[in-house]
């Protein structure tokens, strides 16, 4: 205030009122620049100027800026600016990109809009603009905001490229090494420091990590897994029920599933070779399957536990196996396993070398029943209830592992409770994964119903809703305890805003709550 006006105000005896303010501080490195307790001395600094006294802090640390999922100080700000649950009248950020570095520079101004329409200013304590509402300030911001953005696109990029060098020079990038292999850790010269532990990282910058064989009895499992595949014409499924049969677990201490056969089946490290960029999930957004020619390789890179010939002739069975066949083709060879056995199921088409898997019909014609009314079998509905029913127990801890096995490739951690099959995420929260069946009511209506197990209590429950053939997913429900107690919920088509708040058409919201933020992540 002039010092006029602090003069006056002293002779009458009155004291200009303080402004309330709340600060947010948003940290998603360790870089000394931003930390929060700098962010929040500048803060602070920057109040005491302005006459301002803090009553509330909101602080998002080890999070990235690239949007609001995972960023719950900041989404518990805008709810109580929204909902009017604020003793503050102002909003001091250190800088537009503490803010977020949000790819769209409208969804960082809809945020502040949002603060301003409820009378709370925000201010940007280390900027040299003067956050009023002036167009000079407007087109500040909006200049910073695309900035911001810009920065974590730039270095994306500069971070992929140096990945994808990485990979070209042999060195693995991430994830599991997978049953059969083993992660070694190199220093700067190439010498072998020792073998890294599951869940283990290294430490220093300048390490390497590479793949190279693991103890000698996974390594003759695996090369039995191409055997019964390859000479004894086993699929994915018999193969992980002959190990668990046997007693033998997986690289991850659980049972054997078909997705587990298939990854060894399929995957070039175990002839050696070095593939990066299958999938992306840049700048936090949508998870994709890339182009195989887009993929980074250098082959021959590791040393090979599988020979490459048996590798290849493993890759010629499946693209037989899985190759296109005709409508007709396919209702062919169920039409002689029909007339063979005199009736069908799930089980007879999947053991049988002769035809399609069940999941190609189901694919195919909408549903295994549509593709046994083409070929002029109709099962009686109990039957259709157990053969849907044991599709939906084999399908389940295929998801847990698939979850799991996901969690894990990010880095973070996944302990699974083989009695419960409950799943503690990085020792902080557990999820338990439950699947709905689809089911139709009298008068043709969708229907689920998600059973809630309260003596698991887990913290979030997954509720995998399936699709009206029970062969695929349709969405997933993400669903806190705090929020649903009751034991069961039923689900139509349409839910709601409340309970469709809930939904998600993937998995890739639970993939960044579980995801650790590397210390040089972007900022």
């Amino acid at each position: 205030m002039p010092t006029s006006d602090r003069h006056n105000s002293e002779e009458d005896g009155t004291e200009e009122r303080r402004v309330r303010a709340a600060e947010y501080v948003r940290m998603s490195t360790d870089h000394q620049q931003y930390s929060t307790e700098n962010q929040a001395d500048a803060i602070a600094e920057y109040a005491a100027r302005h006459n301002m006294e803090i009553v509330r802090t909101y602080s998002d640390s080890g999070k990235s800026g690239l949007n609001l999922a995972g960023r719950d100080a900041l989404q518990q700000l805008l709810d109580d600016v929204r909902s009017g649950n604020t003793d503050y009248e102002a909003i001091l950020v250190y800088d537009v990109s503490r803010w977020g570095r949000f790819q769209d520079a409208d969804e960082a101004a809809s945020y502040e809009h949002d603060c301003s329409r409820a009378n709370v200013a925000v201010h940007y304590c280390a900027e040299q603009f003067k956050n009023d509402g002036s167009p000079v300030s407007t087109i500040v911001k909006s200049v910073k905001r695309a900035m911001a953005g810009e920065y974590s696109r730039e270095l994306s990029i500069k971070v992929f490229a140096g990945q994808c060098r990485l990979i070209e020079l042999g060195y693995r990038q991430g994830g599991p090494a997978g049953y059969g292999l083993r992660r070694m850790l190199l220093d700067e010269r190439g010498d072998q420091k020792g073998i890294l532990k599951r869940g283990d990282q290294k430490s220093l910058q300048t390490d390497r990590v590479i793949l190279v064989p693991g103890p000698e009895e996974e390594i003759q499992i695996v090369n039995r897994i191409y055997r019964l595949f390859i000479d004894d014409g086993l699929r994915d499924g018999e193969i992980a029920d002959l190990l668990n049969k046997e007693g033998l677990r997986s690289d991850l201490g659980r049972p054997w599933t078909s997705g587990t056969i298939r990854q060894i089946l399929t995957n070039e490290k175990y002839v050696g070779n070095n593939v990066f960029n299958r999938t992306s999930f840049k700048l936090k957004q949508r998870r994709v399957a890339n182009d195989p020619s887009t993929w980074i390789r250098a082959d021959g890179v590791f040393e090979a536990i599988v020979d490459i010939s048996v590798y290849h002739t493993a890759q010629g069975i499946i693209r037989e196996r899985t190759r296109r066949f005709s409508d007709d083709e396919l209702l062919d060879q169920l039409t002689q396993l029909y007339r063979k056995y005199g009736y069908l199921s799930g089980i007879i088409i999947d053991e049988s070398s002769a035809t399609a898997p069940s999941s190609a019909y189901a694919h195919r014609f909408g549903s295994l029943l549509r593709a046994y009314e083409l070929v002029g079998y109709t099962p009686d509905r109990n039957y259709r209830y157990i053969e849907i029913n044991r599709y939906l127990r084999s399908y389940h801890p295929t998801v847990v592992a698939q979850v799991t096995d996901q969690i894990i490739e990010l880095g973070a951690t996944a302990v699974r409770d083989s009695a419960t099959d409950v799943l503690t995420i990085n020792s902080e929260f557990t999820i338990s994964i439950v699947v709905a069946r689809h089911q139709l009511t009298q008068a043709a209506s969708s229907r689920w119903k998600i059973r809630f197990d309260a003596g698991l209590r887990p913290d979030i429950t997954v509720a995998v809703r399936m699709d009206h053939t029970n062969q695929a997913a349709l969405d997933y429900y993400l669903l806190p305890r705090i929020d649903f107690g009751q034991p069961t919920i039923r689900l139509a088509q349409e839910n709601g805003a409340i309970l469709d708040t809930y939904r998600f058409d993937n998995l890739d919201y639970l993939f960044y709550m579980a995801e650790r933020i590397s210390l040089r992540e972007v900022a």
